[in-house]
């Protein structure tokens, strides 16, 4: 059997008025996840990422350290983020106050939460976005993919919060509120194992950060 390993993307710009961009953390992050392989003699037949610019950067980043050049990503737009302000205004439209306080981060955070309860109902449709079942399935094909195409192989997949969720809720077959919960402890950077097998895949770890694990690197640990 094969390895998928899932990262979330690097610490992006959150508060910022382009939120896509990787901060200097997010991109040493990524640099030092690939430096982390590389200690390891991992190397990949594989790599996907979504088609967000903190994927490409995050993907970037864990290439220069992993010192590989010739790793051409399959881009799969299927693995993008959710539009969080979109569900958010959906259930709380007009302005709001920046999240740039400790209590109005978890206000958000709260709001959000409540956003995707309800946009994975069908009590919502917020604006420019798919619906729940459209977001699941297109995710979905992918894993699909990695399965049909992938067995015995190691694949790099690189995407966001809300998207690993989904994937490892399906693999687990977990209720909806139990992906909220999942989206919301996934860490920047963290590494998510599945096998790979012809018939499923199959969850060995979760929101993992074995690069970061030293005096060193702790304190790197980010969420948002």
């Amino acid at each position: 059997m094969g390895t998928l390993y899932l990262v979330r993307h690097g610490q992006a710009s959150f508060g910022a008025d382009d939120y896509d961009q990787l901060s200097a953390r997010g991109q040493a992050q990524a640099v030092r996840l690939g430096e982390y392989w590389r200690e390891r003699g991992l190397r990949f037949d594989a790599v996907i990422r979504g088609g967000l610019l903190r994927h490409e950067l995050t993907l970037a980043g864990i290439l220069q350290g992993l010192q590989c050049t010739d790793c051409k990503p399959l881009v799969v737009p299927e693995l993008n983020e959710y539009d969080g302000d979109a569900l958010v205004n959906a259930v709380h439209p007009g302005a709001r106050p920046p999240a740039d306080t400790p209590e109005r981060y978890k206000q958000h955070f709260r709001l959000l939460c409540d956003a995707l309860a309800q946009w994975m109902s069908g009590t919502i449709s917020p604006q420019g976005m798919p619906d729940w079942m459209a977001f699941s399935a297109g995710v979905r094909g992918v894993l699909e993919h990695v399965r049909a195409h992938h067995v015995g192989h190691q694949v790099l997949l690189v995407s966001s919060g809300g998207p690993i969720a989904t994937a490892v809720s399906q693999v687990l077959s977990t209720p909806p509120e139990v992906m909220i919960a999942l989206n919301m402890r996934i860490r920047n950077s963290a590494v998510s194992e599945m096998s790979i097998s012809p018939k499923r895949l199959m969850l060995q770890t979760f929101n993992t950060l074995p690069h970061l694990d030293s005096d060193t690197h702790r304190d790197w640990a980010t969420y948002a």
